[in-house]
């Protein structure tokens, strides 16, 4: 067992653990840590706490340092520094014609390097950029890329619900998020309202998907057969999760009617298979076989008639044979 401590070196971004020795920290506390940054400025998050199951071929890093007032007073200098370091890149960038986004800058404190991050749609040889933010800045340069999700982290902005991005503003990590989700809480699949503002699918969709599943354990699917209080079956055409709702299509002598009822006032009577659903189907075969008994109706009353015709002909011959013979 190991003890370690969480630290955050942004606003918002992911909890990193650092093991301590010995020494007691408090949430709001601040340390020197050795990042793939450099070494960076951070804060504690994360008091005191015993690690367990700790792997011994990746154990966490130690903190360099607690953080003194001359770190902290160098750490403003630098982060009053990033914004003009950021601006000077993007110039250079357009200058060369390097179609690149510079998206944040990064000083580190104790090391002579410089971090800049970046989005692009293809490689950018920014070589040339590197030297010259090199004798700019008299420090090693280096340029990472990110996606564009990280690029929106990075950034921030205002979501599609009229509040800051959840990623800029208290998700330490990336959730994953598919398709299914959306599907599963009754969602239209429209790209414009199920992507969020980098272009992926929304992050919040991850936020109900447990609740969602597990109340769409006991409710009835979309196209299954249900029966009413009342004994009438029908087919279920739209379900209201977070209501408990149900909308059912009834098949009332021949008549579909749509009945909006509550879940617990339903009894599921057959699933739903491939194809047409069950009450559905029931009601179709009953119009289908209808048709056929008028269409066999239809057939056996012509043949009558004809008989009828025929015989009526064969009757009128013979009068007028004998009316023949009289007149000889």
């Amino acid at each position: 067992m190991t003890e370690v401590i969480g630290v955050r070196f942004r606003e918002v971004g992911t909890i990193e653990t650092y093991s301590v020795t010995g020494e007691q920290f408090r949430r709001g506390d601040h340390v020197l840590c050795e990042t793939q940054c450099g070494v960076e400025y951070g804060t504690v998050i994360l008091g005191n706490y015993t690690l367990c199951g700790c792997k011994a071929e990746n154990p966490p890093q130690s903190i360099l340092a607690r953080a003194t007032e001359e770190d902290a007073a160098r750490a403003a200098v630098y982060k009053s520094k990033e914004r003009e370091a950021l601006l000077f890149c993007r110039k250079k960038a357009e200058e060369l014609g390097l179609n690149m986004k510079i998206i944040s800058a990064v000083f580190s404190l104790r090391d002579d390097k410089v971090l800049f991050f970046f989005s692009a749609e293809a490689r950018v040889d920014f070589r040339v950029l590197v030297k010259e933010l090199g004798a700019q800045y008299q420090r090693r340069i280096e340029l990472r890329q990110v996606g564009a999700r990280d690029e929106t982290k990075l950034l921030g902005g205002m979501g599609n619900c009229g509040r800051p991005l959840c990623c800029h503003s208290y998700l330490s990590e990336f959730m994953p998020v598919s398709i299914k989700m959306a599907k599963e809480q009754g969602l239209a699949l429209n790209p414009q309202k199920i992507s969020g503002a980098c272009g992926r699918l929304m992050c919040c969709l991850k936020h109900e998907t447990d609740t969602y599943a597990e109340l769409n354990k006991t409710l009835p699917r979309k196209g299954d057969s249900v029966q009413l209080t009342d004994g009438v079956r029908g087919d279920v055409v739209e379900v209201s999760v977070l209501k408990q709702a149900l909308r059912v299509a009834c098949y009332v002598n021949g008549e579909k009617e749509l009945r909006d009822v509550a879940v617990a006032d339903t009894v599921i009577v057959e699933r739903k298979k491939k194809g047409m659903p069950p009450a559905q189907k029931r009601a179709a075969d009953a119009q289908r076989e209808a048709r056929e008994k008028e269409k066999k109706d239809g057939e056996a009353m012509p043949g009558a008639r004809e008989g009828r015709a025929r015989g009526g002909k064969r009757g009128g011959g013979q009068q007028r044979d004998r009316a023949q013979e009289k007149k000889k």
